[in-house]
């Protein structure tokens, strides 16, 4: 994944010491109730769509342009599935970064499913029952969208 020129800018500053940063997901579902999933060119893995916002855009935004951005998908959001801290991530070249995601379930509205920026090497539309082999951060989200639960956060502890 490409690292935003705002993120490039902080890191001359203060070189690879822990960026503690917004982050989007998005479960899209079509009127097929498929799944849109890109597989990243980094791993090779299969995921829900997902990015960083730029300073100052809204998470909303942010998670409709990201979408659009790899996939040529557009979509709007529904309703957010949930919001966690993730673990802190040290990249291969010793960056380290924490994100907060919130993830959305968001409603395909139009465009075509395709590979549509470098990040991905494969996009497409998989139906639920039929999922590729994905890591928890997906699954898990996938899952939730799919309740009609409130907003999932992880419970205060010591209260």
């Amino acid at each position: 994944m490409p690292t935003p020129d705002f993120i490039r800018d902080l890191r001359a500053s203060i070189g690879h010491e822990l960026l503690y940063l917004p982050g989007v997901s998005a479960v899209v579902i079509d009127d097929q109730d498929r799944v849109l999933l890109g597989r990243r060119a980094d791993n090779g893995r299969w995921t829900i769509i997902c990015g960083i916002p730029e300073p100052g855009e809204q998470s909303a935004t942010a998670v409709v342009r990201e979408v659009a951005e790899e996939t040529a998908v557009r979509c709007v959001p529904e309703r957010i599935v949930l919001v966690r801290t993730l673990a802190p991530v040290t990249y291969p070249n010793d960056d380290k970064c924490q994100f907060v995601d919130i993830c959305f379930r968001c409603r395909a509205v139009g465009g075509e499913a395709r590979v549509n920026d470098d990040e991905s090497l494969d996009v497409g539309w998989f139906p639920l029952d039929a999922l590729p082999e994905m890591e928890d951060f997906s699954l898990s989200r996938i899952k939730q969208a799919l309740d009609d639960g409130p907003t999932w956060f992880e419970p205060i502890v010591g209260e």
